[in-house]
């Protein structure tokens, strides 16, 4: 009897397993191919990697890794140094590699970093590389009269323009601060998409001047300049934190659509020990099915002619 109800028992729980299976399988396989989880492209998963360019435009005594403790009325010319590092050194050091590793990266440019160093601005765009707005200079903007804040974006924009012949559509304010005012801004002069945002894992699409405007999150988690230069992480903290947001970004990009940003600046993504990190990390990287390398230009024009793209 005792032998009998225990084959019960496991018959009973092998039909439930059997009518539950199919119905797990079908849903799984329902939202998998929901048609948010693509690419227009059909891509699984879109890595946006920034470069900003943005040394030779810091005001005098800009902070740096050096103790902010100089006498009043004195130039910090150890500090120059640092940042001169990211033109002569850091952005051809990271173009080779962006060549190494065939893609292709948006740089963000400070518009008096452009007329500083022109050859350079240029041949950023003659590698293949998208040239984005970034002010005219380090200054804030967010407190500035409408028509002053305007002039502040289209001088930064005219600069690449007249350098590089290079049309920037996307915008990245210094350190994110924006104003009430930007983006009135920005569409009225002809601005596709923005980065000044965190608040999605993928792009989406909201209405400005009544008119459809793309947002192309940015990040803090994957960011050198607060990883590598404000926490002091070493390359291989770097190389893991963001594989470790890759793996799950990549795990979750099975369901939903997903976009993996990364943010490097010229001073500190352009040294050796961060450019051979960057390396391996991408390398790895592209280990995956289903992963491409977009530039912001390229992710804006598909989110804003994809239907099954967020909006808000």
């Amino acid at each position: 009897m005792d032998s009998r109800r225990k084959f019960i028992q496991q018959s009973s729980a092998l039909g439930l397993s059997h009518l539950l299976l199919p119905s797990f399988l079908a849903k799984a396989s329902t939202k998998e191919n929901t048609p948010s989880s693509k690419w227009a492209d059909g891509s699984r998963l879109v890595v946006s990697i920034s470069m900003q360019f943005e040394s030779g435009g810091e005001p005098e005594n800009a902070e740096s890794p050096f103790p902010q403790n100089l006498e009043k009325g004195y130039r910090d010319l150890p500090a120059k140094t640092w940042y001169e590092y990211g033109y002569k050194e850091g952005i051809p050091r990271m173009l080779d590699n962006w060549d190494r590793l065939g893609v292709k990266v948006t740089s963000h440019m400070v518009g008096t970093a452009v007329l500083k160093n022109p050859q350079l601005a240029s041949e950023i765009v003659e590698r293949g590389h998208e040239a984005a707005a970034h002010g005219m200079n380090w200054s804030s903007q967010y407190n500035l009269p409408y028509e002053q804040e305007k002039k502040f974006i289209k001088d930064g924009v005219d600069a690449i323009k007249n350098i590089t012949g290079f049309n920037a559509i996307g915008y990245n304010a210094n350190w994110l601060r924006r104003g009430e005012n930007t983006l009135s801004i920005l569409q009225e002069l002809g601005f596709k998409y923005h980065i000044d945002d965190l608040s999605r894992d993928e792009p989406f699409v909201i209405k400005v001047n009544q008119k459809d405007f793309a947002v192309v999150p940015y990040t803090l988690r994957n960011n050198d300049i607060l990883l590598i230069e404000g926490k002091n992480f070493s390359t291989n903290q770097f190389f893991n934190q963001v594989k470790a947001e890759f793996d799950q970004l990549y795990f979750e990009s099975q369901f939903k659509r997903r976009m993996l940003s990364i943010s490097f600046h010229d001073r500190i993504g352009g040294t050796p020990q961060m450019v051979q990190s960057t390396y391996d990390l991408i390398k790895y990287i592209q280990s995956h099915k289903g992963v491409s390398f977009k530039r912001k230009d390229e992710i804006a024009t598909m989110a804003l002619n994809d239907a099954n793209t967020i909006r808000e």
